[in-house]
């Protein structure tokens, strides 16, 4: 079987945050990473060479496939800012999304172009729901 790509690794953080060119986009880098240490209580780590991870998992599929990822992560794309949240299909993440901001909604990613767009509390309430969403998921 393939290896995975998104693994945990050694790289800093430090240096992830500082070789992205935008001071603008540098700085929402370091206030997310502080949102989400401050809600998680883990401290970040890279996984793989452009995702800043807080906190792991391990998963196992129907298909019998198995991993580990971080429970919540982001990672400075081109033109936006994607953060990796679980969310489930209760109605409460919905009706967060509603209140948060601008931004744009993937599978398992929530895409902003900056901070400022947001309402920082109601990030908070989606890193907090994206946690337990995961803990249900995937107990230890």
């Amino acid at each position: 079987m393939a290896q995975l790509k998104t693994q945990q690794t050694e790289l800093s953080v430090a240096d992830y945050i500082a070789a992205i060119e935008s001071q603008s986009r540098r700085n929402d880098c370091m206030q997310l990473g502080a949102l989400i240490e401050r809600c998680t209580g883990w401290p970040p780590r890279m996984w793989g060479p452009g995702i800043v991870g807080f906190g792991r998992y391990a998963y196992r599929y129907d298909s019998g496939r198995t991993g580990e990822m971080c429970v919540v992560g982001f990672a400075s794309r081109k033109s936006e800012i994607a953060v990796y949240l679980k969310l489930g299909a209760e109605g409460a993440p919905t009706a967060l999304l509603g209140r948060l901001g601008k931004h744009k909604m993937g599978k398992g990613c929530l895409y902003i172009n900056k901070m400022t767009d947001l309402d920082l509390g109601v990030l908070e309430e989606l890193v907090r729901a994206s946690v337990a969403e995961i803990k249900r998921r995937y107990p230890a």
